[in-house]
């Protein structure tokens, strides 16, 4: 092992990390690191969670500290290429505390939210853009930013970039870049046009590729379940949520999704969900309720279509539930691996029907796991969740609207204005404040007795799909 001080990265940076308990290097941290911060084009190959984002964040930083440029309106001097929405919030998440302490100034710049912050923050000067290719595009065309003073260009997740279509802009993006500047560009595969990029835009490149054994990940238990009819299945998900640690569970479709967080939140067990038709607000919000401490109003059960199979990480995630296996061995993999992380333990479950056991073993066959096929037993669930949450339960309207303005501050519902609602209509049902309003409602424990506001805390991961 290394300590990033003893692969050349600076003091003030090196501090960063430690406070956050990050010391030792992983893996393709110390192969990448003495090529990057000397200057070096690097291509670099390796599976999620093997450490990219800090391996490209330190250089970056590192290098436009060092270069010594002046902030600009509309010219940045670092730019790092994301596919998703979520993942270029995270990058910005680790980027920003090491450029704090360089001095430099971060933002982020996606579609799916307005442009008009995006605009100023640019236009008021920032070091580091950390973007969609296709908003980044628009500002372009707009004049409201221009690459010509890029220093360093980062490119994550290019194979992903790849099968969302998004090559085409990322090689005009990169083509609007000046010739000289640093490039380094990682991806897990080389292939759909991926090796053409890194000839035609990287310049005497190192290549460093990190085997799996050397990725830091935890030991992962894989385990599927056959339950014989879909009541047993949703009384099977049920129990798989209940538990005290942090889970993903993995549906099909954005609709499955926002009703199975519903579901779960109604029967005490607070859940938010995660998928393409929310807005960039309600995502942000559902996946900071998910990052933060259960003491903090965090949630721990997150419901999520694929949008959260790449580029989503938030710490201890201890079980992934694929409610409905995917189609393809490479979604399967991408789920499974938001468990197990930087060393950590973690559960991946897979809930089968009798007509799907032949789709799953074939899915298993191409992923490289072996797990038997299992009926479910007490045991089993046992093992997987060996101690339950405290049942929370729906907080009543009632007790909402005591928190809120009243209706001559705020408009209630589609009604004008100042109108009341008539009590039968308050009180007709409680809002369990599921997933369907972008957070994870209002809840409180039974053991505790006392309320709090699920789904509102803000801090921890963020939210993805750029455009």
């Amino acid at each position: 092992m290394s300590t990033f001080l003893e692969l050349g990265v600076p003091a003030e940076l090196a501090a960063v990390l430690a406070d956050s308990g990050k010391t030792e290097a992983f893996a393709i941290q110390r192969d990448t690191l003495p090529d990057s911060l000397a200057g070096r084009d690097l291509l670099g190959r390796g599976r999620t969670g093997s450490g990219k984002t800090i391996a490209f964040a330190l250089p970056l930083v590192a290098r436009l500290a060092a270069s010594g440029g002046q902030r600009r309106a509309g010219l940045p001097r670092g730019l790092v290429l994301a596919p998703t929405r979520e993942l270029a919030t995270q990058i910005a998440a680790t980027i920003a505390p090491l450029a704090e302490a360089a001095g430099l100034r971060v933002t982020t710049v996606f579609g799916g939210v307005s442009q008009r912050p995006q605009e100023q923050a640019l236009r008021g000067g920032v070091d580091i853009v950390v973007a969609c290719p296709g908003r980044l595009e628009d500002l372009m065309k707009q004049q409201v930013v221009r690459l010509s003073a890029i220093e360093v260009t980062v490119l994550d997740e290019a194979d992903h970039m790849a099968d969302l279509g998004f090559l085409p802009g990322v090689t005009r993006i990169l083509t609007a870049t000046p010739a000289g500047g640093q490039r380094l560009l990682f991806s897990a595969t080389l292939d759909r046009g991926i090796d053409t990029l890194a000839r035609r835009f990287l310049s005497n490149a190192v290549s460093h590729e990190v085997d799996e054994e050397s990725v830091p990940v935890g030991e992962m238990t894989h385990r599927v379940l056959v339950v014989d009819s879909p009541d047993n299945k949703t009384a099977l998900v049920r129990e798989l949520a209940s538990g005290t640690g942090r889970r993903i569970l993995f549906t099909r479709t954005k609709h499955q999704a926002k009703k199975l967080a519903k579901q779960l939140t109604a029967a005490g067990i607070p859940a938010v969900d995660l998928h393409g038709n929310l807005s960039q607000n309600a995502r942000e919000r559902n996946l900071g309720a998910f990052s933060a401490a259960p003491e903090d109003g965090g949630v721990r059960v997150l419901v999520a279509t694929d949008v959260a199979a790449r580029g989503v990480h938030v710490d201890n995630v201890d079980l992934v539930v694929h409610v409905d296996p995917p189609v393809e061995h490479k979604a399967y993999l991408h789920r499974s691996g938001r468990t197990a992380r930087a060393g950590a333990a973690g559960t991946v479950v897979t809930v089968v029907l009798p007509e799907q056991r032949r789709d799953v073993k074939d899915l298993l066959r191409k992923a490289a796991i072996s797990a038997p096929l299992e009926d479910v037993t007490t045991a089993a669930i046992t093992a997987l969740v060996p101690e339950r949450a405290p049942h929370v339960r729906p907080a009543p309207v009632q007790a909402q609207q005591q928190q809120r303005p009243s209706s001559k501050q705020r408009p209630s519902g589609g009604e004008k204005s100042g109108a009341a609602n008539p009590p039968s209509r308050r009180s007709r049902r409680p809002r369990s404040g599921g997933a369907g309003s972008g957070a994870g409602g209002s809840y409180s424990t039974q053991s505790g007795g006392q309320s709090r506001q699920g789904g509102q805390s803000r801090q921890g991961g963020r939210s993805s799909q750029g455009r």
